[in-house]
């Protein structure tokens, strides 16, 4: 094989739990190569606190489970896609305990508690509020151990291969900056959201929708792409970046939303009061915060008690200690933040894309599940159910297409693609936190028409910019700010042709939903127009 050149029976692109979980189930078939742009526990899945929601035990039920995702969802769910999710993934977490994913217990059985817009008390939870934390780490170790499993850390995916319409690998930078190839009967596209796109989110630095910009390039269809889930309560003040994230179990559990009189308001917001679904309660800390001319809420948790609180949340404690907070004592300062992406790469309920060959599974992913309003702690399980679909998908395709093109033939396209030795960092950091405030002054948790065609606007003219000053620079830096741009103008077109307000995408020139865009958007590259799908 030449330099740079590799070959594989499987590629999976991502080290969230969906990518870590497929990789696994793929490694039972034959070589798999795992690429992430950073370390194998830097993703989303990482950070997740809430937990994992899955009907089991009486009286809850997947049909249960079924309505209130469904309900959630302001009529965009794809009712065959959530039943997939209600009804294999008690048999996934299962599985996840059989791996070795300890769930938090009382008395020896798995603790299951409620979250906003759950009938049911049906969310697992592990190490208090760090159930992100405690799968990857045990699935990252796994993947770790596995012969069969070759990790790429601090690789960067720059570009879907695509021949004779199928999808055969990808081109990657590797940490000297060199460009290699990879090639693969199948590949499987785990690589998370995209929060960063937004000046205000809970995600980490590496949540730069990378892989649905590779795949829209490639050709690939993206789907409700407008939906964008703002989380109601992150931490404000909390010094990063990366907004830390007050988990909605912490109102699950009694804690109440209060204004800055110290006044609760969402008993005059909806009959689920504090617990209502996440569009819902973040619109209302929206509202209060213009009435009252403030950047804050507070989130009341002090009737909990230091004892439930320490060993609930145990992680949320901490990080409030550490800003000179006691939950038990103080209120605290919560405000929005972008959160979760109900859209994405559009695929079948086997993860399968428009794309022969590429596979999508996890947050960018849109298997239909999530709606216009994702149900809390519905993306965990998500990750499990769709990530070994895709990956028993992936299988069979690589099966009934074993052979690979030559190698060589990618020789040429990779010593013909433009270099540059010298770029210049600061102007294209510069040019990343520009675009994340136009998303979130502009196309963030409230829009509306002339706010959008404003964004539209400046977000072309901030792509001439950076396309001039990132021209042949393979950097991290440079191809994530190309990826933030990107999924900024895709949200803005998406969010300019919904004529309504549903679930999670709010217009105020048009506030109310409308039957006559019950229907899914969807994005293509050479398409100017967008393409519409009805709702399963």
């Amino acid at each position: 094989m030449d330099q740079g050149m590799y070959q594989t029976d499987f590629l999976v692109i991502g080290s969230g739990i969906a990518g870590l979980f497929s990789a696994l189930r793929l490694a039972a078939h034959g070589d798999v190569i795992l690429v992430t742009k950073s370390d194998l526990e830097d993703s989303n899945s990482y950070f997740a606190q809430g937990g994992m929601a899955a009907a089991l035990k009486e009286p809850d039920t997947p049909e249960l489970h079924e309505e209130d995702t469904l309900r959630a969802g302001a009529g965009l769910c794809d009712r065959s896609a959530v039943k997939v999710l209600v009804e294999e993934g008690p048999q996934r977490v299962m599985e996840l305990i059989g791996l070795g994913v300890e769930f938090d217990r009382v008395d020896g059985h798995i603790a299951l508690t409620r979250e906003g817009a759950h009938s049911q008390g049906r969310i697992l939870h592990a190490l208090g509020d760090s159930t992100g934390k405690a799968i990857s780490d045990r699935l990252a170790q796994l993947t770790r151990e596995h012969s069969n499993i070759h990790i790429k850390e601090d690789h960067f995916v720059a570009e879907l291969l695509v021949q004779e319409g199928r999808c055969v690998g990808v081109l990657v930078v590797n940490p000297q900056q060199e460009l290699e190839i990879y090639l693969a009967r199948a590949v499987v596209l785990s690589s998370g959201g995209a929060g960063q796109v937004y000046a205000e989110t809970s995600n980490p630095e590496a949540a730069t929708g990378d892989g649905m910009a590779l795949a829209y390039r490639a050709g690939a269809k993206l789907k409700d792409m407008e939906f964008i889930q703002f989380h109601p309560t992150v931490l404000v003040g909390s010094g990063t970046s990366q907004r830390f994230l007050i988990s909605e179990a912490v109102r699950g559990e009694g804690a109440i939303l209060r204004n800055v009189h110290g006044e609760p308001f969402m008993q005059k917001r909806h009959p689920l009061k504090d617990l209502a679904p996440r569009d819902v309660v973040a619109r209302a800390i929206w509202r209060e915060m213009e009435e009252t001319k403030t950047p804050f809420v507070y989130l009341d948790a002090t009737s909990l008690g230091s004892e439930h609180l320490k060993n609930r949340f145990p992680t949320i404690w901490a990080r409030c200690q550490e800003q000179g907070l006691s939950m038990d004592r103080d209120y605290i300062p919560v405000a929005p933040a972008a959160h979760y992406f109900m859209g994405g790469v559009q695929t079948d309920l086997e993860g399968a894309t428009s794309i022969p060959g590429l596979f999508a599974c996890g947050e960018v992913a849109c298997t239909g599940v999530h709606g216009a309003n994702r149900l809390a702690s519905n993306s965990l399980l998500e990750t499990v159910v769709f990530g070994q679909r895709a990956a028993l998908a992936a299988v069979e395709f690589a099966r009934r297409h074993p052979i690979l093109p030559d190698p060589s033939r990618f020789r040429d396209y990779v010593s013909a693609l433009p270099r540059k030795d010298t770029w210049d960092n600061q102007e294209i950091h510069r040019l990343r936190g520009q675009t994340q405030k136009v998303m979130w002054d502009l196309v963030g948790l409230v829009r509306c028409n002339d706010s959008l065609t404003r964004a539209q606007r400046v977000l072309e003219e901030l792509t001439l910019e950076v396309e001039e000053l990132t021209a042949g620079v393979w950097s991290k830096e440079a191809l994530e700010l190309k990826n933030i741009l990107l999924i900024g103008r895709l949200i803005t077109k998406a969010a300019l042709t919904r004529q309504e307000s549903r679930g999670a995408h709010f217009r105020t020139d048009v506030p109310e939903p409308n039957e006559a865009w019950r229907k899914h958007i969807i994005l293509q590259r050479d398409q100017l127009e967008p393409e519409f799908s009805a709702v399963d």
